[in-house]
């Protein structure tokens, strides 16, 4: 019996100083296992006598059921022990703020807002949207548009220029979206009202000037269409732009290859503080080119001038956005500062309307 109580302890005192739940495995093989210290003393029973085996086999039972209950013991403590360790580690503090949601940390980009806003002003008044590729031939960058040979927009200084074809013929960067407007009078007989965003590519950086920069084009054409109607056009567009109730505008004679009679329109604004507001001041300010459709870019497009007329007019999207916005600076448009973007970006579920408002 002594010996039983001496093993007890023993085995006691290592389990008590298993600090892991696979030293603890260590200890139950080495007490309970095929060759474990009670297994063992259980061996033993078979040579005793049957008064012997009766004695001795309650004590070594006894033995086992108080060992695997002190090892039952301590592995839940182990277990608990463990837990509670991993909940520490991996707590999460509740009391934090929330991050915010993605939509509501980013940002529309200046220039996806204005494309966002002309296509509400114009679709009001009946314009649908006409797109064409950035890659251009001569022919409906230059030709079609009533652009002679030797004209200095041809030039290398100001056009992107690809290497000759097996043909001869380069392709060229757009330098404006006029081309849409031949693929639009090509492909669709009149009437045609349309406007034509996209980016377009010039030999240009400066602050005010890039190589990439965004314009929008507009064109009309019917029997009927005249200068009366490209002026309210542009005063209806220059006055839900900017917001304001009543815009004065004037009319410049200019030159464009493919507008005749042609025109600069100027924006009557104020400049006081440093800051430009439109429809009150005595200042002017330029802000895009006109015209009546040129009758040799009808002819291109087979287009009969003595039926059909029309007028154009476009604009630079990058100006526009910096004149409304109050951006100094042409050139962070390009620079994917997110800084930047946070200040004069817009909200991505504010989409523009006319009803609910432009800039939300």
């Amino acid at each position: 019996m002594t010996d039983t109580i001496e093993l007890e302890k023993s085995i006691a005192i290592e389990i008590e100083a298993a600090a892991t739940e696979a030293a603890l495995e260590a200890v139950r093989v080495s007490a309970l296992g095929k060759k474990g210290s009670v297994s063992a003393l259980l061996a033993t029973l078979g040579k005793m006598s049957p008064d012997e085996r009766k004695l001795r086999g309650a004590a070594i039972n006894t033995l086992k059921d108080a060992v695997s209950a002190t090892l039952a013991s301590k592995r839940d403590r182990l277990r608990a022990a463990a837990l509670t360790e991993r909940l520490q580690r991996e707590a999460v503090d509740v009391t934090l703020p929330v991050r915010d949601e993605a939509v509501t940390l980013g940002r529309i980009h200046p220039i996806t807002q204005v494309m966002d806003e002309l296509t509400a002003i114009f679709a009001d008044m009946g314009f649908s949207i006409a797109e064409g590729p950035d890659v251009e031939t001569d022919f409906y960058n230059f030709t079609a548009l009533n652009f002679p040979e030797g004209h200095p927009a041809r030039e290398m200084h100001d056009t992107f220029f690809f290497k000759p074809d097996a043909q001869g013929e380069r392709k060229l960067l757009r330098t404006h979206t006029s081309p849409v407007q031949i693929r639009t009078m090509l492909g669709k007989a009149p009437p045609i009202r349309v406007i034509c965003p996209g980016r377009t590519y010039r030999c240009d950086s400066d602050q005010t000037h890039t190589p990439m920069f965004h314009q929008v084009e507009g064109l009309v054409i019917d029997r009927t269409a005249n200068l009366a109607n490209l002026k309210w056009v542009l005063q209806e567009f220059c006055r839900a732009f900017f917001e304001v109730d009543q815009v004065k505008m004037r009319f410049r004679p200019s030159f464009f290859p493919f507008t005749e009679p042609s025109m600069e329109v100027d924006i009557q604004c104020s400049r006081q503080g440093g800051e430009i507001r439109f429809g009150e001041g005595n200042d002017w300010l330029e802000i895009l080119g006109c015209g009546m459709v040129h009758p040799n870019v009808l002819r291109h497009c087979n287009i009969d001038p003595d039926e059909y007329q029309g007028f154009a007019w476009g604009m630079g999207i990058d100006r526009i956005a910096m004149l409304k916005y109050g951006m100094p600076d042409l050139r962070p448009f390009f620079e994917a500062d997110v800084r930047w973007l946070k200040h004069y970006g817009f909200r991505p579920l504010d989409i523009p309307t006319l009803a609910g408002g432009l800039t939300g």
